[in-house]
């Protein structure tokens, strides 16, 4: 399954933003650990300062992953689940 995990930094972890890319690895393997893993990651202006797409087996490991990422007090986080393509072709398809 795909998610989209849009994050901002909070006091802290602006604070401390040199540590950032140490951080982000340190999530990749957390996450890579659990089953799942990081498709692509930007840092972005606007609202969010970072947007990562995720792979996980199911909702509970994502979930998993976005709690224990949220206790680091580094970032807080906003997920959407994401339907590839071939999903949203189906799912259309099977509309009455």
């Amino acid at each position: 399954m795909t998610y989209i995990v849009m994050l901002n930094w909070t006091e802290q972890g602006i604070k401390n933003v040199r540590e950032s890319p140490k951080r982000l690895d340190a999530a990749r393997k957390a996450l890579e650990a659990m089953g799942g893993s990081f498709k692509d990651f930007y840092l972005t202006m606007g609202e969010y300062d970072m947007v990562a797409v995720c792979e996980a087996p199911d909702d509970a490991v994502l979930a998993h992953f976005i709690l224990a990422l949220g206790m680091g007090g580094n970032v807080r986080t906003r997920t959407m689940k994401a339907f590839p393509e071939n999903a949203y072709r189906e799912l259309i398809a099977g509309l009455s």
